[in-house]
């Protein structure tokens, strides 16, 4: 799924300041070079989802792999996903 992507020179400013642990998060935050799957993230997901979802080994690589790309655009993508199954 495409999405809006960021610089990589901005990313990479950006990934220095992102607290994924605490900071907000929301559907135009942007996935940074120092994202990590934390419990703040999972509770994003859930929000936006509901609690059927869950991460697996295939989403967690896409995230990893777009750096750029909005938390709204990983949202969007796992709905796909679950949708395709």
């Amino acid at each position: 799924m495409a999405g809006r992507i960021t610089p990589m020179s901005m990313v990479m400013t950006m990934a220095d300041k992102r607290d994924w642990h605490s900071d907000p998060i929301t559907s135009d935050t942007l996935i940074d070079g120092g994202y990590k799957t934390t419990q703040n993230v999972r509770r994003f997901f859930k929000a936006q989802i509901g609690d059927h979802f869950k991460f697996d080994r295939a989403f967690m690589a896409w995230m990893k792999s777009r750096q750029g790309a909005t938390m709204g655009d990983a949202v969007r993508e796992w709905c796909a996903r679950e949708a395709g199954k």
